[in-house]
């Protein structure tokens, strides 16, 4: 026996782990495990919750089945996320081997009645950031946050404040690295530039909604993310329950079991959504897929490197089902065909100049020109997990 051993065999892909961003050197599970379910207070809301012991049987299949990176925010579940994931964590004795991102700005004590004035429980300056962080570390049992995001952008507070504010935990240790959220990619990019040019930490993680149903983020968001080094954490990845499988409608019409139904009351899908389940459905055949969720999820991912798509759901079958998406290698063509059902317009000026991933049509009319390609995608690994072969 060696004392530089293998590691054990990972119980599934989850256990592959990847390197977070190219300014960001720690090795994370390709999936992360989204906390905005995980609690017990946003039944009435059409949020879906749960109680903390399916969030505890939630917790434990993800972490057991080899995952490390968990995504929560403040005000998620009226704040009973990061309390169930603090105390699990705790009594697991497994702080030091996860990866939790949480986030501020949004008001976390909306139904408070002890706290008359909420005005400073929300926004970017530094007060709401103080009071967020403050009460995170307390729900969530730790003395220090992996990766804490500005949650989304106030139009208030200047950029300054914002990352010399948040520098301040990074050098306090208190927080290692940084990350954004909802906000356009020139405010992004410019409040890097300033942290670089002040010696300041800049973001390492951009976070937004993805999907092959909202593919907004290709047109200056993940443009960005290459040039600033950044990993991107897509959310709504599975269209908020809209990507499903007419028979997968037809069940859950039947034992009237809804997903979220915040954003659309009644849950019903329109024609795109349609099509766009029917095209996953087919390639789900061709690949031998055995949802079309795992399907969708594999599509994010190979489309850009870096990527850490934020799943979801309550129950430890669908979390199984998105693990499949690990093992899908899609071709040129499937991504293609999925893309067919809604053509995407990136607008002025990227139908012009390009997004970068092809030499300039104004250069190639100068001369015959080859381009270094960019960073690719990671590929799904056959190999074999603990107790099978993928």
């Amino acid at each position: 026996m060696s004392v530089f051993g293998p590691p054990p065999t990972p119980a599934t892909a989850l256990g592959r782990y990847r390197q977070l961003a190219p300014t960001a050197g720690v090795h994370v599970s390709p999936l992360q495990l989204g906390a905005m379910s995980i609690g017990d207070k946003w039944s009435p809301f059409g949020m879906g919750s749960m109680d903390k012991e399916s969030s505890v049987k939630l917790l434990d299949a993800y972490f057991d089945k080899g995952g490390n990176f968990i995504d929560t925010a403040n005000f998620y579940q009226d704040e009973s996320s990061e309390e169930f994931i603090g105390e699990w964590a705790e009594q697991r004795g497994i702080r030091d081997q996860l990866f939790i991102a949480t986030k501020y700005t949004v008001n976390y004590k909306p139904r408070d009645d002890k706290i008359g004035q909420k005005v400073f429980y929300a926004g970017n300056g530094v007060k709401s950031m103080h009071l967020s962080f403050k009460a995170s570390l307390k729900k969530l049992r730790t003395d220090y946050i992996d990766l804490f995001y500005v949650h989304i952008w106030d139009w208030s507070t200047s950029i300054e404040e914002v990352m010399q504010g948040l520098h301040t935990l990074v050098t306090q240790g208190k927080v290692f690295y940084l990350g954004i959220s909802d906000t356009p990619a020139w405010i992004v990019s410019r409040a890097n530039q300033y942290a670089r040019d002040h010696g300041l930490t800049p973001f390492s993680v951009y976070q937004g909604s993805w999907s092959i149903l909202e593919r907004s983020f290709e047109r200056d968001i993940i443009p960005m993310a290459r040039l600033e080094g950044m990993a991107l954490a897509p959310w709504g990845v599975l269209g908020f329950g809209k990507l499903r499988t007419d028979a997968e409608e037809e069940a859950r019409l039947k034992s009237g079991e809804n997903g979220r139904t915040v954003f659309s009351p009644d849950w019903k899908r329109n024609d795109v959504e349609r099509a766009t389940s029917g095209a996953l459905e087919k390639i789900a055949n061709e690949v031998g897929a055995k949802a079309i969720s795992s399907v969708a999820i594999a599509y994010v991912l190979h489309k850009a490197p870096f990527v850490f798509p934020i799943i979801g759901g309550r129950k430890v079958e669908q979390l199984e089902q998105n693990i499949e998406a690990l093992n899908i290698s899609l071709t040129e063509e499937q991504i293609k065909s999925l893309e067919s059902v809604a053509p995407f317009d990136p607008g002025f000026p990227h139908t012009m100049t390009g997004n970068g991933e092809s030499i300039s049509q104004f250069l190639t009319l100068a001369g015959v020109t080859d381009k270094v390609a960019n960073l690719a995608p990671i590929q799904p690994v056959k190999q074999e997990t603990a107790g099978h072969k993928e």
